[in-house]
């Protein structure tokens, strides 16, 4: 994981210089869903993956620094957490939002979920 939760690892740091929107989602034990959207701000880049029908069509907000790789080639993006830690995160509800998918409140309660596990 990078050490800043909202940026991209070097690992995966190639992720940032395109758009990862319809890609899959692989967790470290099967897949989650598909990126929906794919934000590159600096400071707060990440992902908002639908879950699709494996949890009811919840959308989740993944931190860059949680991304531990991108398969331009497969357009599959690996995530360092398991099904049941994205299955437990806190949901994204876009019209909870400002309107930038992660910022104030809501940056800091996605980031304490994520830093849980890194800790």
């Amino acid at each position: 994981m990078s050490p800043d939760i909202w940026t991209f690892s070097e690992t995966a740091v190639h992720a940032a210089d395109g758009d990862l929107t319809g890609y899959k989602v692989e967790a470290t034990d099967g897949g989650i869903g598909k990126v929906d959207k794919h934000s590159a701000d600096v400071g707060r880049c990440h992902l908002v993956v639908d879950t699709g029908p494996w949890i009811l069509g919840r959308q989740v907000v993944i931190p860059a620094g949680v991304v531990t790789a991108v398969d331009r080639p497969t357009e599959t993006v690996f995530v360092g957490c398991t099904k049941e830690q994205i299955e437990n995160a806190p949901e994204y509800v876009p019209e909870a939002s400002d309107g930038s998918d992660a910022s104030g409140p809501h940056k800091m309660k996605f980031a304490d979920y994520y830093l849980a596990f890194f800790r």
